[in-house]
């Protein structure tokens, strides 16, 4: 099985990604965006500072990665060190574990 994770109006469903359904391909930049602020976030400082406010906390274990762990749960959101590199998987990974706070969208 392989295809595309699609998040719609709080829905999650997997997409094949040779369908027309299929965002891959589109050519749209998405962004990761804090909902109450509607503040884009544009770097790994303004990740951590919304995220501390939630209860999240950095993770040092990795040296390669940029990670927060929760201690309420068994969640951990690991990114790749350079924010450069973030794609719309890791966004789509932080909205997951932050209903309603995150969103992304297309710009």
């Amino acid at each position: 099985m392989s295809g595309v994770w699609v998040f719609k109006n709080g829905v999650v469903r997997l997409v094949d990604s040779t369908g027309s359904d299929s965002c891959q391909g589109s050519g749209r930049r998405k962004v990761l965006v804090h909902v109450a602020t509607n503040e884009v976030v544009t770097s790994y400082e303004v990740l951590e500072r919304i995220l501390l406010s939630f209860g999240w906390e950095r993770y040092y274990d990795d040296p390669d990665l940029f990670q927060f762990h929760k201690r309420s749960n068994v969640h951990l959101i690991s990114l790749p060190k350079d924010f450069n590199k973030l794609k719309s998987m890791h966004m789509y990974d932080i909205v997951v574990k932050n209903r309603n706070v995150f969103e992304v969208r297309d710009i």
